[in-house]
């Protein structure tokens, strides 16, 4: 499904001040990927999102989009760019007094020229695509946590992003939801070839949905684990993302 790079990021270095959290990342995002960003609390997997998605300049490195550095284009060049993701965030980030409908549709009234006629279209085929069929006039305040995410997840792919940025989006939802979700990542990737990176913690989701990941270590303040996490199960020798893999059941 991979194809060639969509992200790249080389010599990272990402902190706040003098404070450096993680340094010299490397890795590659390939196109079609659903990359995991894993690792424990505080090792900077949504400071490294923030960074990838344009909130947080990183301290020293480049992150590439093709072959296009974008912490060194212009503001408007990178805004040009970030018009190509979506992006879920951890609560679905739903305006609380708008309908579904106008909460996707604002993405599209926002950025496009398209008539009403044509947006009130979009918005029915976004939501269908997510199973809300019919649920263009309820407020979030009246469906269920996993229905938020994914209405939140029809908003993010309003404008027909190349890729799409979850933050830890099974947070707050039951098993049940959850796997749904996961699901639903699984065949947006395969019918629209989109390219998914997710900050999660969550191991049924990682197996469930990845392809490549990165664990970034807090001890060593780096990356050292890469690659399909099945694979990582099986063959990592390295404790402390064994440990994290299993969550300390071996042994």
């Amino acid at each position: 499904m991979a194809g060639g790079p969509e992200i790249t990021v080389k010599n990272l270095d990402m902190g706040y001040g003098s404070f450096v959290l993680m340094r010299d990342l490397n890795f590659t995002v390939n196109r079609g990927d659903i990359f995991v960003i894993m690792g424990g609390s505080g090792c900077g997997k949504s400071t490294l999102l923030k960074i990838l998605i344009g909130l947080k300049e990183p301290l020293q490195g480049q992150v590439l989009y093709g072959r296009t550095g974008f912490w060194e284009v212009d503001p408007h060049e990178r805004e040009r760019i970030m018009r190509r993701f979506g992006i879920l965030y951890q609560q679905g980030a739903l305006w609380s007094s708008m309908t579904l409908a106008e909460n996707v549709a604002l993405p599209l009234e926002q950025y496009t020229d398209l008539r009403p006629g044509q947006i009130r279209e979009m918005v029915s085929l976004k939501l269908s695509l997510v199973g809300l069929a019919g649920f263009e006039e309820f407020y979030p305040s009246e469906i269920s946590g996993g229905m938020r995410k994914r209405a939140g997840l029809a908003r993010a792919m309003a404008l027909d992003p190349d890729i799409l940025f979850f933050d830890e989006p099974s947070a707050g939802l039951d098993p049940i939801s959850s796997k749904l979700l996961d699901d639903l990542i699984l065949e947006l990737r395969n019918s629209l070839g989109t390219t998914v990176v997710v900050v999660t913690h969550e191991l049924a989701s990682i197996f469930a949905i990845a392809n490549n990941s990165i664990y970034l270590d807090v001890e060593s303040r780096t990356i050292t684990a890469s690659g399909d996490p099945k694979k990582l199960l099986a063959e990592s020798k390295d404790p402390t993302v064994r440990k994290f893999l299993t969550r300390g059941e071996e042994g």
